[in-house]
């Protein structure tokens, strides 16, 4: 049988998506590194969520998107818990015991995670040929992490394995809403629904003065709450609905080497040959994963 052109157009629309996202993503640790030294994690959580709450409100206003079913409400809350709140507010609390370049380590397992959650969430059933390169990818990734000589945090660790967890689960969970509501539908939903309990919480953890926070720290709040918590899902999510959530989900292998990158051209900091081969080697693995997803 001939597989309909739209299909291959989709898959490929897929990828293009979830790169975008991933590349999004790539600045979401660094920039809550930074805010967390002078926002309390939870105050930084819940403000992040209800500022990109508003936003997606005014989306769904904007666009008159009908409401999700019932059915769909069960699924917005695991998206919700596992998004907008687990990942955010375990990532910073994780990020007062570790350095950003650790959570590297913990980076490279999201897309197994992500994997796995696929298939017991999203019915998928990826070769076994998958499963190899998936976790020849996140292993090269979490042992470029080790090889840097970082220095761990039980308490750290623990939070950022937790984040890993829940994280893929509400990607997972997401994607597979996205093929019924569309990506930024979803994420939307998830946001106004978490709105009020996140506004109330703002108030009730806001700092009793503002006055000796600095640019960086606004900046960053700013990049976490409309880039990382919004604009990144709407291309991640429909990429996974698109592409397939096993599959696409490999891109985050990139993530941590999107930093490196950052660092070389705005840090000025130096990328060894070391670290090109290591990218080129997990890039192979995301491409091998890719063939063998269906």
């Amino acid at each position: 049988m001939t597989v309909p052109k739209i299909d291959a157009t989709e898959i490929a629309s897929g990828w293009i998506n979830g790169f975008i996202g991933v590349v999004i993503f790539s600045g979401s640790l660094p920039a809550t590194r930074i805010a967390v030294q002078q926002f309390d994690p939870v105050f930084l959580t819940v403000t992040r969520a209800a500022i990109a709450g508003i936003f997606g409100l005014g989306m769904l206003l904007l666009f008159r998107e009908k409401r999700p079913k019932s059915r769909d409400l069960v699924s917005l809350i695991v998206v919700a818990l596992g998004v907008v709140v687990g990942f955010p507010l375990l990532t910073a609390l994780a990020l007062q015991h570790v350095t950003s370049a650790h959570s590297i380590v913990f980076i490279g397992l999201l897309p197994l995670s992500t994997a796995i959650f696929g298939v017991l969430r999203g019915g998928e059933r990826p070769r076994p040929a998958f499963w190899v390169f998936s976790a020849l990818g996140s292993a090269l990734v979490v042992g470029f992490a080790l090889a840097q000589g970082l220095t761990a945090s039980p308490t750290g660790d623990l939070l950022m394995l937790a984040a890993i967890v829940v994280c893929g689960l509400g990607y997972a969970e997401g994607a597979k809403l996205s093929r019924v509501l569309g990506g930024w539908q979803v994420i939307s939903w998830a946001l106004v629904a978490s709105l009020p309990a996140m506004v109330a919480l703002s108030l009730l953890t806001m700092p009793l003065s503002f006055e000796a926070i600095t640019l960086p720290t606004w900046i960053s709040l700013a990049y976490v709450s409309l880039f990382s918590m919004l604009i990144g899902f709407i291309f991640w999510y429909r990429g996974l609905a698109q592409g397939g959530i096993a599959a696409v989900g490999q891109l985050q292998l990139l993530q941590p080497f999107f930093g490196l990158a950052l660092a070389a051209t705005i840090l000025h900091e130096s990328v060894t040959w070391v670290m090109l081969l290591i990218t080129a080697a997990v890039i192979m693995c995301v491409f091998g994963a890719r063939r063998f997803a269906k």
